[in-house]
This record gives structure tokens, sequence and C-alpha cells, in this order.
């Protein structure tokens, strides 16, 4: 089967980031079948040493990854879970008490000096230290306890697409693997990956649709919400769209008062509780004639004004973000070129952000 987003004749824009998307069902299937027994081992070791909360750290894409984590975590097993303020040690000095609590350090480049230092202070506050990069041989690999490859191969493009969905297959295998999961519900992901990415022609002609959108709102509730965030992350990094994310829950306390129907406002609709916890909010967004446009099941896209159905029958909820996030890294993609810009090169972004 040829890549639906191949990556092209040299100096085409997007080509770089069009070849990576393509890629993503390889790298999926090159961690289940070869970066899962690592990702069990450390994970046993891990879940030996019991910790007693989790503490997640990152930026950007990584970000969001990690706040799937914290679903995974809190749903599958019952820790306590929080997202690190790396500024209370980096800025402030602060030196928390952190024995028999496990932090983990989500990034790709595994360069960000207030990652590393985030996490060096952390194991030295008797933390129980695991990075989850896609370099084995970078900084914050070298100062945590443990490393997590997500074996994404060079990423070059500035928007992250395969390594974001990397990082989440691997880190739902490290949380499988602290529970004495064998993380089987995954299996199916890279067959149904390349499905998706081969109906590029949907989403060309969904991007026609939303090329001159001044604005957008994207919502979701449960496992959906991080990918709601990464979603808005792209569409802003690429096309420069002003993309708010909220959660279904907080769009109701305030934001709903923006949405009319002129902006569109994308509903990532999970199959399973958080599509149901979600739907109260699709029809406070259907009964204000929202331009409302929905990733999921076939009967919550026939529903809207447009959408993109997912294969998320049999598919286990906690995984179906790695599918999820798809027809939205190529909408973000398709949206940009239809607008005449690069999605490669974003202005005023590097790779490896060098926050402190």
């Amino acid at each position: 089967m040829s890549a639906p987003y191949p990556a092209g004749e040299g100096g085409l824009p997007g080509r770089i980031m069009s070849g990576e998307m393509a890629e993503q069902p390889a790298v999926l299937r090159h961690i289940l079948d070869q970066g899962a027994p690592a990702i069990r081992a450390v994970a046993a070791e891990i879940a030996a040493r019991r910790p007693r909360f989790v503490l997640l750290t990152a930026r950007g894409t990584s970000d969001n990854a990690a706040l799937y984590a914290k679903y995974l975590i809190e749903i599958t097993l019952g820790l306590p879970c929080g997202l690190a303020s790396m500024s209370t040690t980096t800025a402030y000095g602060a030196k928390p008490d952190l024995k028999d609590v496990l932090v983990i350090t989500v990034s790709q480049s595994g360069g960000s000096p207030d990652l590393v230092a985030s996490a060096k202070a952390a194991r030295e506050a008797g933390a129980v230290t695991l990075a989850v990069t896609n370099n084995p041989d970078s900084p914050l690999a070298a100062v945590s306890e443990y490393h997590i490859d997500v074996l994404a191969g060079p990423e070059k493009a500035l928007p992250a697409t395969k390594t974001y969905t990397a990082s989440l297959l691997s880190l739902y295998l490290f949380v499988e693997g602290l529970r004495g999961g064998d993380g089987a519900a995954a299996a199916i992901l890279p067959e149904l990956a390349e499905a998706i990415l081969a109906r590029r022609d949907e989403v060309k002609a969904l991007a026609s649709r939303y090329r001159f959108a001044e604005r957008m709102v994207i919502t979701s509730r449960g496992y959906g919400y991080p990918t709601a965030k990464e979603a808005a992350l792209k569409l802003m990094e690429t096309s420069y769209i002003p993309a708010l994310s909220y959660s279904g829950a907080d769009l109701l306390h305030g934001p709903l008062a923006m949405v009319d129907n002129i902006s569109p406002v994308i509903a990532v609709v999970t199959d399973g509780r958080g599509g149901e916890a979600l739907q109260p909010v699709l029809d406070r967004l259907r009964g204000r004639g929202a331009d409302l446009f929905v990733v999921g099941p076939k009967t919550q896209v026939a529903a809207a004004s447009a959408g993109f159905v997912l294969p998320t029958a049999g598919v286990a909820e906690e995984v179906q973000p790695i599918l999820e996030i798809l027809p939205l890294q190529m909408l973000a993609y398709e949206v940009t070129i239809a607008r005449g810009q690069d999605p490669d090169a974003p202005r005023a972004l590097a790779k490896v952000t060098e926050t402190h």
C-alpha cells in the first residue's frame, strides 16, 4: 500500500511533515514488536518500588502526551497523579519531598534545559525518575534513573506527529506494565492507523471548508481531552489559526458564550464513557447552531455538520487517542497547505525549545 502522505519531491511545502505522518503505522508496529519488551522490563522494576504518587513533567506536544498518561494512571492504576510545575524548582528553588514518588518526564528531544534540570532536581529529592524520549543519548535520559525510547526515528518537521503517537503508545504500554497487563488492546492500532491515513481525500475536502476560519474551538472529555489539546496546538503552529481547547465540562462554564454559527467547533468524541460524558455538551452546541465537526463514531458524525468517522468498534477506549489525533494532524496539514503556508517550518519556532 503506497503512503497516503508521500515524502514528495524536494522543496515542496509540507513534504517532511507529510512523510512523517505516513510513517506512523510502521512506528507503532516497531514499538509493539521491538520496544514492548524493554518497556515492560522498566515497568516491572518501577512497579516493584511501589510509588505512592506520580508526577508528570513535559512541555508542548509532550505535555499533551503526559496528560494522556495522567488519565491512564488515575483510571487504570488508581494512583494520584499530577502535572508538575517545573518553575517551582527551576526558578524558585523549591525542594519538595519526592521520596517514593515516580516522576515521569516526557520529551521528544530530551534536550530542553528546564526539563533536564527538573528531572535532576526530582532525583536528588528522592524521586524515582523516568525519561520518555525519542533520544536515548539525550541529557534528559542521562540524568534520569530509567529511560524509555519511543523508537520514532528522526523527526525533522517542526510539528511533532509520529513522536506524539509513539509517546502515547509507549506510555500506554508502560502503564499496562505497571499493573501486569500485556497491552494486547494496542495490537490493532497499526492496521487501523494505516486505514485512517489512507483517507486523505476526505480530509482535503474538510480543509477546503475550514481554510478561511478565523478561530476554532476544540473540545472533548476523558481520554479524548489530550487529543483536543494536541489538535489545537497542531492547528495553531502550522496554520496560525487561533484554536482554543477545552474540556467539555469547562466549555459549559463560560466559554460556550463565544460559540456561534461561524467559528467551527471540533468535538473529539471517544467511543466510551468519555463520549457519553460529552453528549450534553454536543446537545448544547447543536442548540446554539454551531458549525460542529465531529471526530468519532459514525452515529455521532451523522448528527454533526461535518466529521470524520473513526473505526473504533471493538477498540478499547484508552487506546483510541492514538487513532483520534491522526485525522486532526491531517486536517492541520491540509488547512495549512490550502492557506499557502509551509507546515514543515512554522515561523518563529525551533525543533528543540530551550526553556529554562
